[in-house]
């Protein structure tokens, strides 16, 4: 019998079930998708606080996320790279707050500069699974309506972002619209942002063949068609931005609904719910500091046997 159960397996929940399982819990990831198939896997991926305000909690959990991705790539995790970045400055702005997270961050005229983590998320989703299911963890595909439907556990995970606005209730869920084109790899190596674009959001994310174009953040938009319009203004400025990607062959079109929620991810327990779920497009930045938040959250409970 499970100790826990994770409800949801996109990065936050497979990223708390293997935080768990290595502190000595039997955890089984109850999902109603595949891995592959959650908004993670659309995931541009590279470490950054996307949409998400000042907070010491999340500071101190994606600190912790940077720390373990960095040593990743360390290890040759599949997926994880370090990612060189420099993201455009069209106004006067002080240092962000999420500095302190990252070892060389410097602001040069226009620009911040800084080395990021970087994930190709479908490679590192299937190591993730890989690991938890060789660790004896067990994951169970059904679709779950209310948290009474769960038993055989003392404690519930709630890792199902937009899909917790169903089984909590929480009015402050919302969703932002993104939309991506992967293009092929012209030989780029330095991730790119510009947030302020006079045409719209920029960001060209480098990976080890393709590059993920984006994007848009289209608050409360819970569309999941992909828009040739929208794509077509995406290839035009980002192509603007760094002319080496005129002409890139398009490779695939991506849509996802990031959950976003009023006041920040909640990470909290609730009897025995434990939520985790509300990290806007910060979901890869802030996903292993997070996983450690919600072991602290079951360890309190007594439940890890680890030594």
């Amino acid at each position: 019998m499970a100790d826990v159960i994770v409800l949801g397996a996109g990065i936050i929940g497979l990223t708390s079930a293997l935080e768990l399982q290595v502190r000595g819990a039997e955890v089984t990831i109850v999902t109603a998708d595949d891995p592959a198939d959650t908004v993670s896997a659309v995931a541009a991926a590279v470490w950054y606080p996307t949409r998400i305000d000042a907070d010491p909690r999340v500071l101190a959990w994606g600190t912790r996320t940077f720390e373990i991705f960095k040593g990743q790539t360390i290890d040759r995790t599949p997926g994880v790279t370090m990612r060189p970045t420099r993201m455009k400055i069209r106004h006067d702005e002080d240092t962000p707050w999420w500095a302190a997270a990252v070892p060389d961050f410097a602001a040069h005229p226009g620009e911040w500069h800084f080395t990021a983590p970087a994930v190709e998320m479908v490679p590192y989703l299937a190591h993730l699974r890989a690991r938890f299911e060789a660790g004896g963890g067990t994951l169970d595909r059904r679709r779950v309506a209310r948290f009474d439907d769960l038993d055989g556990a003392a404690l519930v995970v709630n890792a199902t972002g937009l899909g917790a606005a169903r089984l909590t209730g929480d009015q402050r869920l919302y969703p932002i619209r993104g939309q991506a084109v992967v293009v092929a790899n012209p030989g780029l190596t330095t991730s790119i942002r510009d947030e302020h674009h006079p045409l719209g959001p920029v960001y060209i994310h480098p990976r080890s063949r393709d590059v993920v174009l984006g994007g848009t953040f289209e608050v409360g938009d819970p569309d999941l068609t992909i828009r040739p319009e929208t794509a077509r203004a995406i290839i035009e400025r980002t192509t603007e931005v760094e002319p080496r990607l005129a002409g890139a062959r398009v490779e695939k079109h991506l849509v996802g609904l990031r959950p976003a929620r009023h006041g920040g991810p909640r990470v909290e327990r609730e009897g025995r719910i434990i939520h985790a779920y509300g990290h806007s497009g910060a979901g890869m930045t802030l996903c292993w500091g997070t996983a450690e938040e919600v072991a602290r959250f079951v360890e309190g409970q007594g439940l890890s046997r680890s030594g």
